[in-house]
């Protein structure tokens, strides 16, 4: 004998009501996020570096603060940092597989930029960085690109190679953990540090780095 069905009383009128515009709301939050998702255009930083060092950047607020009005045209989505934060323990490899951190930078200004090659934006942007490089890289300063790609290691040096990107120096980082430990989400990301290994400005997204935008903010940068 089949069991007899269940059947649950329905919700009064009044107490049902205010659940439609939440259910209302949240579908509508979620086909937004699939928007963005489907669109790649979901960037951010969040979270950058865990320990604020007060006293060691404190001259990185200041440059910050300078290079500000400078946030525009090519690099207008570039923000300046209001609370600086130190990022000499973020650990990587350079082109030897030798292990490295941000602090052998100490004494020079870094653009920190984390890419990868299955990132559509990241390829396109590269040959602007590389072309950055090439035109600012001294021994005061020097684009520090960190290719974070988890499988294949030799695809990202051919890739490089293949599109004629040779002014760059290899970084990398298969196991991702630099992105957790500056909290990106999305790829490509960016940050300006300053000499002291302090953050000055980050962006999340492409940017057209060999624009003359992006090399006075350079320059700015550099300016003592």
């Amino acid at each position: 004998m089949a069991d007899d069905p269940v059947t649950t009383p329905p919700e009064p009128a009044a107490a049902a009501a205010p659940r439609r515009p939440r259910r209302t709301m949240l579908v509508a939050l979620a086909l937004g996020a699939a928007v963005a998702v489907g669109a790649g255009a979901v960037y951010g930083l969040s979270g950058l570096g865990r320990n604020p060092q007060a006293a060691a950047c404190g001259p990185a607020l200041d440059l910050a603060k300078r290079l500000a009005p400078l946030a525009k045209g090519e690099v207008a989505a570039v923000a300046v940092a209001d609370t600086p934060r130190t990022l000499q323990h973020l650990a990587f490899t350079d082109g030897t597989g030798a292990a490295r951190t941000l602090a052998d930078w100490r004494g020079r200004t870094v653009l920190l930029n984390l890419w990868a090659t299955w990132c559509v934006p990241c390829r396109k942007e590269m040959p602007a960085l590389d072309a950055l490089q090439r035109q600012a890289g001294s021994e005061r300063f020097e684009v520090v690109a960190v290719n974070v790609d988890t499988r294949n290691p030799d695809k990202p040096r051919a890739w490089l190679k293949e599109v004629g990107i040779d002014g760059l120096a290899y970084y990398a980082d298969p196991s991702g953990k630099i992105l957790r430990e500056i909290g990106a989400f999305g790829l490509p990301a960016t940050v300006l540090v300053d000499p002291a290994g302090c953050t000055v400005a980050t962006l999340a997204g492409p940017a057209e780095w060999a624009s003359p935008d992006a090399l006075a903010l350079v320059k700015a940068a550099l300016a003592r």
